[in-house]
């Protein structure tokens, strides 16, 4: 980079810092009602097919893609190489002449729990102490949104499939009493009390608004119609007419995708049956041996398309989940309100403290995106700070210290790929597939420092911190299918990214373990982890300085005190803080640096370098 000019920034700000307002004060949250371990949470989403391959011996074959899309028999096909490039069709995928966004669908790369269980120590080492996990039941999909059996694990990410078909077929899935573990369910079990040594937490995708065409009660009633014991399990609008050739069945799914069929509602939400079901299924994998003590089980649920079941049937699952462990997490998926018009949803009327403790954040996502990464956005530091303050205020004030902060997930385009294609709202034309000038390529440098910079503020900002799994890695990709990628591992050699999904020109990009990005993630995250003040403190904007790019906040909880400052333009700044005499010859440090700053007798001076941040605490 070129050496920037010099700028003096004249904002000069007087904190008051003595006579906090009781809004001010962090809440301490009741252990009976809020899982008060979310506000030391550092979140990492796990999406399993394609994490790492602990175990070869279990890797899908064709025959597992039997029931899944496209729904047509499969003449060839391999599992596909971990480290290949991308976009390159393997000779399978060429074959049969449908491109890269049929085939991607097809693909499988074998990641499992083992392989989970192997990159425990990765992710303690990162700071992780809490990981979501997408869906892991049986299901015959690369992304198990289209469950088969709830009660049990999928058993391709377990050791022995065959082994676990054959224990399955011994059991009523309708009766509680008759299921059994499989070896995959076992191995779940050791993966959560492996992580739960590490001081882990696990929270796993509950998929409750929908299932697949597996799924065993759907399946009888495909068998044996309007006689199946199941038949009041699902929304039916026609059956089929067996004398004709034609197959009229229909019933209600998810925006009609035909794949997933809705379980039925009426006005108290999901009806009885399916309800039951789901309950005895938080059980399961709440309290695993059923002796009252759910340490052994999982620590939470994210609960998928939530505004699609009703908020009655969700309080009822907040009173099940609560009678089981009072510390367990109920968060949500949600997401678009409007998605032509670009508009979120308000999570409002599902955070009233009877269904959920906390959402995916992706308000908060998106009012630091598009001020920090959008150049076409207007007074950007003032619309941040106002963004802010609205989604607290007005949505879950008393609730900020436990909500998902996330940029990216397994629903959007990645965050180092949003920065490259900066203009672009997020989650919205965000492919190749949708949007011929979309940007595929590798971040380079600067990309890369902003990237660093909107991790900073992540880990500083009220709320539990999410990372999309490779991030700390330097992973890029557009949208579904792009960011569900294999990982990438420093410890395996790629093949280079140079192909494009329509045959495009495009650069040589060499995949490799960003080493540096981990490096720094690393250091913020076990930052964020070592000091209250960056997970528990309350917010307050300090400087806000539209035209310099300048937006400085602090946190405070009890004595500590602490100014997180972000320069986001590309020039170096000069910060002028001016605090109260009292504050003289006080101390601070930056803790990205251990570097010194002395409050002089006027003001607390100290220079920024473009796209840069400083997290300086009181000593």
């Amino acid at each position: 980079m070129t050496s920037p000019s010099k700028l003096s920034l004249k904002v000069f700000v007087l904190l008051i810092l003595f006579g906090c307002s009781k809004k001010d004060i962090p809440v301490e949250y009741d252990l009976a009602t809020y899982p008060a371990w979310v506000r030391d949470a550092t979140f990492y989403q796990i999406f399993p097919e394609r994490f790492y391959n602990g175990d070869t011996s279990n890797d899908p074959t064709i025959e597992d893609h039997n029931g899944a899309w496209p729904h047509n028999p499969i003449k060839e096909w391999s599992i596909s190489p971990w480290t290949s490039d991308w976009y390159k069709l393997q000779p399978w995928e060429e074959n049969n002449g449908k491109g890269f966004y049929y085939n991607a669908q097809l693909r499988r790369y074998g990641g499992d729990i083992q392989g989970l269980i192997n990159k425990l120590d990765y992710l303690k080492n990162l700071g992780i102490n809490a990981i979501y996990l997408n869906p892991i039941f049986e299901s015959p999909s690369l992304h198990k949104y289209d469950a088969a059996y709830y009660h049990h694990i999928e058993d391709n990410f377990g050791p022995n499939p065959s082994k676990d078909r054959q224990i399955i077929a011994t059991e009523n899935p309708a009766n509680p009493a008759t299921w059994k573990w499989t070896t995959a369910d076992s191995l779940f079990l050791q993966f959560i009390d492996l992580a739960h040594e590490k001081g882990i937490r696990v929270i796993i995708d509950g998929v409750f608004n929908h299932v697949g065409l597996r799924f065993w009660a759907f399946e009888d009633v495909r068998k044996n119609g309007k006689n199946s014991k199941y038949v009041n399990w699902f929304t039916i609008k026609k059956w089929d007419d067996p004398t004709t050739a034609k197959d009229e069945f229909d019933y209600e799914c998810w925006f009609g995708a035909r794949t997933l069929p809705e379980l039925r509602e009426d006005e108290h939400g999901v009806v009885s049956g399916p309800k039951e079901h789901i309950f005895a299924i938080v059980k399961r994998w709440m309290d695993p041996n059923g002796d009252g003590d759910p340490s052994d089980g999982i620590d939470g649920w994210r609960l998928d398309v939530a505004e699609k079941v009703s908020h009655e049937f969700w309080k009822e699952f907040r009173t099940v989940v609560k009678s089981i462990n009072p510390r367990a997490y109920i968060t949500a998926e949600l997401f678009w309100d409007d998605w032509n018009n670009k508009k979120l949803m308000d999570p409002k009327l599902w955070l009233q403290g009877d269904q959920f403790d906390g959402v995916m954040n992706y308000q908060w996502g998106s009012a630091v995106l598009e001020s920090f990464i959008n150049p076409n956005t207007e007074n950007a530091m003032s619309k941040f700070k106002d963004e802010i303050t609205r989604i607290f205020n007005s949505n879950y004030d008393t609730l900020k210290y436990i909500q998902l902060n996330l940029y990216d997930s397994h629903d959007t385009e990645r965050l180092i790929t949003h920065i490259i294609n900066p203009t672009i709202y997020l989650d919205t034309y965000v492919s190749a597939n949708n949007n011929e000038n979309y940007n595929l390529r590798k971040p380079n440098s600067s990309e890369i420092e902003k990237q660093k910079l909107l991790a900073l503020i992540q880990m500083t900002f009220v709320g539990a911190p999410m990372v999309y799994y490779g991030d700390e890695a330097g992973m890029w990709g557009a949208d579904d299918p792009d960011e569900r990628k294999p990982m990438v591992w420093p410890e395996y050699k790629y093949e280079n990214e140079s192909h494009h999904p329509f045959y495009k020109e495009r650069p040589d990009d060499s995949v490799i373990f960003n080493t540096d990005l981990f490096e720094f993630y690393k250091q913020i995250i076990n930052m964020r982890n070592k000091y209250d003040v960056l997970r528990r403190g309350n917010w307050k904007p300090v400087i806000i300085n539209n035209d310099n790019n300048i937006f400085v906040y602090k946190r405070s909880y009890k004595s500590d005190e602490c100014f997180i400052a972000v320069n986001n333009s590309e020039k170096e700044q000069d910060i002028i803080i001016e605090l109260p005499g009292s504050y003289r010859n006080t101390v601070f440090v930056n803790l990205l640096n251990e570097k010194k700053i002395i409050q002089s007798e006027k003001n607390l001076k100290f220079k920024l370098l473009p796209v840069s941040g400083a997290v300086l605490l009181k000593r």
